[in-house]
Parts: C-alpha cells; sequence; structure tokens
C-alpha cells in the first residue's frame, strides 16, 4: 500500500479557488445533493470551548462523503474574535482527508480558506437558486465586513452576477472603508458606499449577506424587511426569531441548524416547532419545496462538514495534478503488521 501523505499550503490552495470559483460551486451543489440523496455522512459539530474565554471556540466537523468523491476528513477550526484586534484573521483551521479504502490520512490542507470558499460558494449557489435563478441585484448589502465577507463578495463577482449598487456596513468603519478600497470593484458597480447605520442597508438592498461575529441577535425590527429580500444569513445568529417567524426560511440541514443558539434554534424553542422552516437548499434545487418574493427569504446554512471534504478533496486533485502538493512518503513509521 502507499501511505504518502501530501501537505497542501494555504497559497495553493487559494490558488485553485481562486481560479476555479464556479467548479468550486458546483462541487458544493454535488455534495448537497448527495448529502440529501444519503450517499453522505455528517455528524454534529462538536464544539470544544473554554471557560476563562467564552467568545472562543474550535469545532470540529467530522463527514463522509460517497457519490464519486469515496473520502472522509475531519475539519478543525478555531474562532478566536480578539485576533482582529491583533491585525490577523480571527478563524485558522486544518482539514484531514481520510483514505475511505484505509482509512489512513492522505492530505492534510490548510483550511481556513477551504472554509471560506466553501461558506462562499453555498451562498452563491443559495442567492442563485433564491432569487429566481437569477444572478441579478439592485443593490447587494454586507453586514460585517471581513474575511467571510470578502470571499462571498468575489464568489457573487466572480461568477458573473450583476450587481448595481454596493451597501457595506461593519461595527467599524475603518473595516468597511478597507473594504470598500481593497475587495470591491467599482469597474463592477454604479456605486459602493460606507452606509452608517445597518437600517440604511437592510432596508434598501434586495441581496443581504450577514458576516459578523454577533453571539446573539442584534436585528429585530421586522419592517426593515418589508421589501422582500433574499438574505444570507451566514452568521447565523443576527435576526431576531420575529424576523424568521416572518420568512420564508431555507437552511442546508434541519437538525443541524437548530442548536448552538443559531437565530433557528432560538425560533424553534420559542415557538415549540420547527414549521417556520420551508425547506432545505437541496429541496429547492430538486424542485420538492420552493420560494417567492411575497415574503423575505432567509438562508441559514450551520455549515455542513460534508462540504469542507468535498472542496478539499476537489482542491487536493487539483494540487495534485499541478505537482503543487509537499509529499512525506515517511511519515508513517510502521506500515507492516
Amino acid at each position: 500500500m502507499d501511505f504518502q501523505l501530501s501537505i497542501i499550503n494555504g497559497k495553493t490552495v487559494s490558488d485553485v479557488i481562486c481560479a476555479h470559483r464556479q467548479e468550486c460551486i458546483d462541487v458544493v451543489e454535488h455534495a448537497y445533493l448527495a448529502h440529501a440523496r444519503g450517499q453522505a455522512i455528517n455528524p454534529h459539530s462538536y464544539f470544544l470551548r473554554f471557560p476563562e474565554k467564552p467568545d472562543c471556540r474550535i469545532i470540529a466537523l467530522p463527514a463522509f462523503l460517497g457519490d464519486g468523491f469515496a473520502v472522509a476528513g475531519l475539519k478543525w477550526i478555531a474562532s478566536y474574535p480578539a485576533n482582529v484586534q491583533k491585525g490577523f484573521p480571527r478563524a485558522s483551521a486544518v482539514l484531514i482527508l481520510n483514505s475511505y479504502e484505509t482509512g489512513y490520512p492522505f492530505a492534510i490542507l490548510e483550511s481556513s480558506i477551504i472554509s471560506a470558499a466553501r461558506t462562499a460558494a453555498s451562498a452563491t449557489l443559495a442567492a442563485y437558486w433564491l432569487n429566481g435563478r437569477s444572478r441579478e441585484a439592485r443593490s447587494l448589502g454586507i453586514v460585517g465586513t471581513g474575511f467571510i465577507a470578502r470571499y462571498v463578495y468575489d464568489f457573487l463577482v466572480g461568477t458573473g452576477w450583476a450587481i448595481k449598487d454596493v451597501r457595506l456596513y461593519d461595527t467599524s468603519p475603518v473595516e468597511s472603508e478597507k473594504f470598500k478600497s481593497t475587495v470591491c470593484r467599482p469597474e463592477h458597480h454604479r456605486t459602493v458606499t460606507v452606509v452608517p447605520h445597518v437600517a440604511d442597508l437592510l432596508s434598501s438592498s434586495d441581496l443581504i449577506v450577514f458576516t459578523t461575529v454577533a453571539a446573539v441577535p442584534h436585528i429585530a425590527d421586522t419592517w426593515l424587511f418589508n421589501h422582500n429580500p433574499v438574505v444570507l444569513h451566514i452568521s447565523l445568529r443576527d435576526l431576531h426569531p420575529d424576523i424568521l417567524l416572518r420568512s420564508q426560511n431555507v437552511v442546508d440541514d434541519v437538525e443541524q441548524v437548530m442548536k448552538a443558539n443559531t437565530s433557528p434554534h432560538l425560533t424553534a424553542q420559542l415557538t415549540g416547532n420547527r414549521n417556520f422552516v420551508t425547506g432545505t437548499l437541496a429541496e429547492i434545487m430538486q424542485g420538492q419545496k420552493s420560494v417567492n418574493r411575497s415574503r423575505p427569504i432567509i438562508f441559514s446554512p450551520f455549515g455542513l462538514g460534508v462540504l469542507d471534504v468535498a472542496v478539499g478533496k476537489w482542491v487536493y486533485d487539483q494540487a495534485v495534478a499541478r505537482g503543487e502538493d509537499q509529499r512525506i512518503s515517511d511519515f508513517f513509521y510502521e506500515t507492516v503488521r
């Protein structure tokens, strides 16, 4: 047996993803549909928390994906919000891929980029399906202008979305201004504006992206969504249950999202049921459920480990084909029984 281990660094991961964003979205779509057909195993995530650091956590996301992938894996991702004040990203992560045949690990990949990319690919895929299979938005509003927001923006613009106006809001205006000057591509838009109040953004954007580090809901006014936007609720804890109860709610996995005090979890606790959930994104894609613009449409994806495994395996295959992995042939020492 061949027990070589490949190490794939962040630059290689980034190069592969940035050159093939639509293919990355296609991989995420494939994984969602395989999961819906029962061709994947996605256990609940495990949260390691620290009593003396209540805002910090490290999460383990194990998964197996069949349907042509035949790979298992584990993403181990740390979230330390205070890192941002120190000048480096909140999240750091590695992804381990295991052979389905032997169980031996065959690759370790830098995974903060894989995590951001699969999140952005999921958001872009959902935006397309929930926006009437259209890649047009009159106004895109981004709440929380950090690392994940950059990937969502890049995936939208990089896959041909036509967006007239962009509005940016962050609790730190400096971050929004930096996003405007270093991330946004003004040639693709009529205007790019940093707004002083989040309500101004929400009430005037027809495609809204939440990518904050909010631990509890901070948006409670239902009237802000009276114009029935599509809301990509990526950060999961921004919206008060009253807003969800007046909306059509699409999730990635009903069981997964109903925990860890997400907005859907709080809504289920408040109502005692899950009737407010319209369906999963896979059900929308398969035509089993539908949404329309008569009410707000909110996509709240918990973030499935199976997406990390799918994107990680795809990146691994690309990197190996390009000869850009760092191969260790003697990592496993005793390989003879």
